[in-house]
């Protein structure tokens, strides 16, 4: 086997977030609401469970940005959500996130895997271009967005979320190391 430069082989073992933990601060944010195009990064240790949920109502999409306008719709009643995808849906929504989160305002909030990252490194430090420029472009946005990738980083999603909901903007959770299953 010849190793690229996206091989973990020799990568130092990392502690992955709780799924469970995640899953209780999105409730404890008063999300029931998750909006998802699947994930392989988060598919198993939250899609998952969020399927079996009876406190979560499921929408399945065909295209990420248009969990960007259902979610944006939601808040209009006082229904908060979240968005879930993996950064390619991301960067094909940039445009729905500009014009409805930035340009009217709307709270979209969004967990994105980050596909093909290398769980020891920090996103802009990876061997994947699509994962390496997910932050430049969010800062370059003017998006609100925070990192998830070790137990303990879920503490800050129920303030991220209040805060996109006070403020009537979008925050997106990178999510860079795939959450244990529990």
């Amino acid at each position: 086997m010849v190793a690229t430069s996206n091989s973990t082989v020799d990568a130092p073992s990392v502690p992955h977030p709780s799924g469970a933990a995640i899953l209780a601060a999105i409730k404890a944010a008063g999300v029931r609401e998750v909006v998802a195009v699947p994930d392989i990064v988060t598919s198993d240790g939250l899609l998952w469970p969020i399927s079996h949920d009876p406190d979560f109502r499921l929408t399945r999409l065909c295209k990420e940005d248009e969990g960007v306008s259902i979610c944006a719709a939601m808040s209009f009643n006082g229904t908060r959500a979240v968005l879930m995808m993996q950064q390619t849906g991301l960067m094909d929504s940039l445009n729905a996130i500009r014009a409805i989160g930035m340009d009217y305002e709307m709270p979209v909030v969004m967990l994105v895997g980050l596909q093909g990252k290398e769980p020891h490194l920090p996103p802009e430090q990876s061997s994947v271009y699509g994962v390496r420029i997910v932050q430049p472009v969010l800062r370059a946005m003017e998006i609100s967005h925070s990192l998830i990738e070790a137990p303990g980083d879920e503490a800050h999603i129920p303030e991220a979320v209040d805060r996109a909901y006070a403020l009537s903007r979008p925050h997106i959770f990178l999510v860079g190391r795939a959450p244990e299953a529990s």
